[in-house]
């Protein structure tokens, strides 16, 4: 690897504002606001509208979307090929 070409990854707080849940982890991202962490050090802090905590696709709460009744009335209006009707 060629030196100095990699942005640094430092240990920075993910804050969900929908979830009330936040992540230390490792990003090359940069907040200038920083807040003081469960072992007792301060780290940035960045603000997320959704993450896994409250998406509805992790937290089981999405709705199913009734494609099959959508297919079977195109198939009741326009045939199985698609074609139109022709009276």
């Amino acid at each position: 690897m060629k030196p100095r070409i990699h942005p640094v990854s430092r240990p920075v707080v993910f804050r969900d504002r929908a979830g009330g849940v936040a992540f230390l982890t490792r990003s090359t991202a940069e907040s200038e606001r920083r807040v003081e962490w469960e072992d007792g050090n301060t780290y940035p802090v960045i603000d997320v509208e959704i993450s896994s905590a409250s998406h509805p696709f992790y937290t089981g709460t999405g709705r199913v979307v009734d494609t099959a009744g959508r297919v079977e009335r195109f198939e009741r209006r326009y045939g199985k090929d698609g074609a139109a009707r022709r009276g």
